[in-house]
């Protein structure tokens, strides 16, 4: 079994697999669990957050003078954009706790900091808070309503499209083009969200119409700086600072459900992922990897996870998973992204199988409260494995 294979990374966090069906609980019954346990401070606004803004901003618009000016050279270009990629996905991170009423309550506020925020990937806020805050947290890696899921073996073989898609540009099974999901994925699916938000159901038509002439203005705020400052220093300046930040970004959001099952309960502790960083990486993030505690109070800033944490892990320790995030982009790289069933991802060119994370222990969990649900069917675990 080769060293990036998921089962292998899971026992080094101590998790493992079992074909034992499990319970699921919803994330409401966790909360009430929690919240009286947790400081009333961990619900208050986290103001502070909005200094990134100026030092994103300001980061960004001292990259482009230097690049616009000439003050270095074209071979030390590429450094100063990689800082304005960095500052690119910093944004995105605070667009993202931002949007979710974290940092400030006022909706217009709200709406205004993550248009700032989401200018690089040209994502309308309203648009973001229907994808993201209400179908994404809402339906959390259900199969066929939760966007972001990767698609079970139904969906994967009644489309070309997500054949194409998932058999040559995602990520899995040590493919080349694994990188296009790293460095174009979060620009691409932002695109097809805004354009499918309508079809989908996630805005009314009017509200639809704003979203396109908000992310319509953000796109002409790039297509002016791209005629002004000439095609190299755009180069230097947008095209490769946002490789950067697709590269930053979704190695996270990557990581935080693709190697978890599918269930159509939405039970925070199994289809949410928790990955580590070294502190600096998570001070830069707003501690985004912390995900399973944001997936329990997305309302709440991250800078409190740790606090989640701690209760989550003396609660149940048997649920709670987490892992290095090397790691786990390992283990994203050397598996497949087509569901199988619940709990098996698989390669189907390749005809590979693996199973996805559970938690380790399922012997704590004997009886189901009212807020507990049986898993979705198919809980085998993939054979096969390599």
């Amino acid at each position: 079994m080769p060293e990036g294979d998921p089962t292998v990374t899971a026992k080094r966090e101590g998790l493992s697999h079992s074909p034992t069906p499990m319970l699921l609980r919803s994330t409401s019954s966790y909360v009430r669990d929690l919240k009286p346990e947790l400081s009333r401070e961990a619900f208050q606004p986290a103001r502070s957050r909005l200094l990134w803004l100026p030092v994103h901003v300001g980061v960004v618009a001292a990259g482009f003078a230097v690049l616009s000016a000439g003050w270095v050279p074209w071979s030390l270009a590429a450094g100063v954009s990689l800082l304005i990629g960095l500052s690119f996905a910093g944004l995105t991170f605070l667009a993202h706790e931002v949007l979710h009423g974290a940092v400030v309550r006022g909706l217009q506020v709200r709406r205004l900091v993550g248009m700032i925020g989401f200018l690089p990937f040209m994502i309308a806020p309203r648009l973001w808070i229907a994808w993201h805050n209400r179908v994404h947290h809402g339906n959390t890696n259900h199969p066929g309503v939760d966007p972001d899921a990767f698609p079970t073996i139904e969906e994967y073989r009644s489309s070309r499209v997500l054949r194409i898609v998932t058999d040559h540009l995602g990520i899995g099974r040590q493919r080349q083009g694994a990188l296009f999901s790293l460095f174009i994925g979060f620009s691409v699916q932002s695109a097809h969200m805004l354009f499918a938000a309508r079809a989908r159901g996630y805005l009314s038509g009017r509200q639809h119409t704003f979203a396109l002439l908000e992310s319509g203005f953000a796109f002409a705020v790039w297509a002016v700086l791209a005629v002004s400052l000439g095609p190299l220093v755009f180069l230097f300046a947008y095209v490769l600072p946002m490789f950067v930040a697709n590269g930053v970004v979704m190695g996270f959001i990557l990581t935080n459900h693709s190697l978890s099952p599918h269930a159509n309960v939405n039970d925070p502790l199994i289809n949410s992922l928790s990955v580590t960083a070294p502190r600096l990486v998570e001070w830069f993030t707003l501690r985004f990897g912390f995900h399973v505690e944001h997936h329990l109070f997305p309302w709440m800033s991250s800078r409190h996870a740790p606090e989640v944490r701690a209760l989550v892990r003396a609660r149940w320790p048997e649920r709670y998973q987490s892992m290095p995030l090397v790691l786990a982009l390992l283990a994203l790289h050397r598996t497949g992204r087509v569901y199988k069933d619940s709990t098996t991802l698989a390669d189907l060119p390749g005809g590979k199988e693996w199973p996805t994370l559970l938690p380790r222990d399922k012997s704590h969990v004997t009886a189901a409260p009212p807020a507990e649900l049986p898993i979705a069917t198919g809980m085998s675990v993939g054979i096969g494995a390599e």
